[in-house]
């Protein structure tokens, strides 16, 4: 079986679609405002600049070679700085979930073409979601997240969605997979520099005590995992294990398999028409009634009961 590790699984479930903006001439005073609902929205600035301003009154500026990204669904606005939205400027909107594909072509009102001395230059990728499997990743998110890119990062960048905008044969797709990358590296590298604020499976995926266990787990959740058999594969005592795994994850190491099983479950409940035994032993139950049992402790509903309000 190939390894699949956690925040790869999260992402499994959210993918970029259709959007793709360079190369926006953009001339001061201006604002965008991104209006698709995505669950997540990544705006990676090549030249110029301007304001992230988000529905809870946040402002945060960026600038050459940063990377922001917006966790939705709510609207929000890139200014070209905070007063402009209260005089009068340049409105335009971007919403690439619509019928119409999101293209440097039909973004009526923006200018696209080389760009003027003092224009700022975007790169957006509006994310969608398959199903529920992404929700756990949006819980460990703040907001609004933003991380400087390297100057050939973002030359390459550019390179590329200055050929989808040309809309050569493949262009859309390869841009598409281009911003699905871009936005697994912008993540690893914000995880990397939060530390302590890091979801603690990807803190424990850092751990070289802790990640051969957590892998092994992550890998083959549907195995009878004991504290014991994960400190050997840890390769140390189960007491120390227990103690290090509560350390660096803040909870015991049955209280995070217990998580991870039952987010999981819900995904499968939500997304596929598996049967509730089936789900059950998918994530590591011997029967249908004691799967249960865990999850309405869990979620304080029924397995069936869940699956009924998903799909509401």
């Amino acid at each position: 079986m190939s390894s699949v590790d956690p925040l790869s699984s999260l992402l499994s479930g959210i993918r970029a679609e259709g959007s793709v903006v360079s190369h926006a001439v953009l001339t001061a005073p201006w604002t965008i405002r991104f209006a698709d609902g995505a669950p997540l929205t990544m705006v990676s600035v090549l030249r110029g600049g301007g304001t992230l301003l988000l529905p809870d009154g946040t402002e945060r500026a960026v600038g050459v070679g940063d990377t922001a990204i917006v966790r939705g669904p709510a609207p929000f606005c890139l200014a070209d700085r905070p007063g402009t939205v209260h005089r009068p400027h340049a409105e335009y909107e971007i919403a690439c979930f619509t019928e119409a594909a999101c293209t440097a072509q039909e973004l009526g009102g923006i200018r696209w073409g080389t760009d003027p001395d003092g224009a700022t230059a975007l790169i957006v990728g509006a994310y969608r979601a398959s199903g529920h499997r992404h929700e756990r990743l949006l819980r460990a998110l703040p907001p609004v997240l933003v991380i400087n890119e390297d100057v050939e990062v973002c030359a390459w960048l550019e390179t590329a969605a200055a050929d989808a905008a040309q809309r050569s044969a493949g262009s859309q797709a390869l841009m598409d997979r281009l911003l699905d990358w871009a936005l697994v590296c912008t993540l690893r590298n914000w995880f990397d520099q939060a530390g302590v604020d890091a979801p603690n499976w990807y803190r424990g995926l850092a751990d070289p005590v802790l990640a051969p266990a957590l892998q092994a787990f992550h890998d083959r959740p549907a195995e009878p995992w004991t504290v014991a058999s994960l400190a050997t594969r840890a390769g140390v005592s189960r007491a120390l294990f227990a103690k290090r795994f509560t350390q660096v994850m803040d909870r015991p190491p049955l209280a995070y398999l217990t998580e991870c099983r039952m987010a999981d479950a819900e995904a499968m409940l939500a997304d596929t028409d598996l049967g509730i035994a089936e789900i059950a032993r998918s994530v590591g139950y011997a029967d249908a009634f004691g799967f249960s049992a865990a999850f309405k402790r869990h979620r304080g509903l029924s397995p069936s009961g869940f699956r009924a309000a998903a799909a509401a």
